[in-house]
């Protein structure tokens, strides 16, 4: 195994490769996936150094989680391992549960499904607005008292959440969607999360692929989420393709990818950032790993804000129950 570059999160100091992967696209999201080609990209990474890998219960039902303990056989020692409660699927529909009773059991099917006795970093995927989060975070709380978890996060949380929920006990990483083309999380939660030195954990770096030059408007299959989000629809999709021109311009400047580029730009952002690419693809995750050892300047840094600055992009996001779908 390579050991990549690594990064701190948290005050309780959870160590992890400077690049993780995000898993969901292994089970839903993308069209339809391939379980061995699945698992052989989750081993390839880890044979790459980056050993943090990110899932959630709620991905193809559980499917995602018990695909990861499968490719994880052998190899959990090599690993920090996330995941996440209170996206709940069901004949119903999707919805959000972070009741405190139900906690526990969400948190012992996931070990099941994963086949380990403990998770590395426990999330709550979204806040459940009937549900005040300091119960929510005193019920997984427990569970790091209990040895079933090591560290805590939280996803989309807004700022007076984070406060509260750190209030609590402590919180290592927060997850929100962020990259060049979607930055509203600089406004208010990164400072707030700085203050309370929690680490801040990007999911979708890469645009959701749109940034790595990975998307056409014919590229998508169905059942490919990504049809529903304004970003890849009409005028907004024609406008940020032509942003994306940009982007590739500079990377080819830089001899890099654009992938390369815009994953270094968030790991520029601060040494507590640690963004989670998701592919089902050997090759891919090769190239993102290596924008770990991919260093930019002041002047590429200028050049790619003044190139594609955050106003330059169309379109809102699809996120469900996320803190904020609207650019501000």
């Amino acid at each position: 195994m390579v050991f990549m570059n690594t990064r701190s999160l948290g005050p309780e100091g959870l160590t992890v490769s400077a690049i993780g992967l995000g898993c969901m696209g292994l089970s839903q999201g993308y069209g339809a996936a391939d379980d061995a080609e699945s698992i052989a990209a989750v081993h390839h990474a880890i044979d790459l150094g980056v050993n943090f890998l990110d899932t959630a219960q709620s991905y193809g039902s559980g499917h995602n989680e018990q695909l990861l303990g499968r490719a994880l056989a052998g190899r959990r020692e090599k690993v920090v391992l996330a995941t996440k409660f209170g996206i709940v699927r069901g004949e119903d529909g999707v919805r959000v549960d972070a009741r405190p009773e139900n906690v526990r059991g969400y948190c012992e099917a996931s070990l099941a499904r994963l086949g380990v006795d403990h998770i590395d970093l426990y999330y709550q995927h979204r806040i459940d607005p009937q549900v005040p989060i300091e119960e929510t975070v005193g019920a997984m709380a427990e569970l790091v008292a209990e040895g079933k978890v090591r560290h805590l996060g939280l996803s989309e949380a807004s700022p007076e959440e984070l406060e509260r929920a750190a209030a609590t006990h402590p919180i290592s990483a927060a997850q929100y969607e962020w990259s060049v083309w979607w930055r509203d999380i600089e406004d208010d939660v990164l400072p707030t999360a700085r203050r309370l030195g929690i680490g801040l954990v990007p999911y979708s770096p890469l645009g959701r692929g749109f940034l790595a030059g990975a998307v056409s408007p014919d590229s998508l299959q169905p059942g490919d989420f990504r049809l529903a989000d304004p970003r890849f629809q009409g005028g907004s999709l024609e406008h940020n393709r032509a942003m994306s021109v940009e982007v590739g311009r500079l990377a080819a400047e830089r001899e890099v990818t654009p992938a390369q580029l815009v994953l270094a730009w968030l790991l520029a952002q601060g040494s507590d950032v640690v963004p989670i690419p998701g592919t089902r693809r050997a090759a891919r995750i090769t190239e993102n790993a290596a924008a770990a050892d991919l260093v930019l300047s002041a002047s590429d840094l200028d050049r790619l804000e003044k190139a594609v600055p955050r106003s330059a992009w169309s379109g809102d996001r699809q996120s469900f129950a996320a803190y904020r779908t609207t650019r501000s």
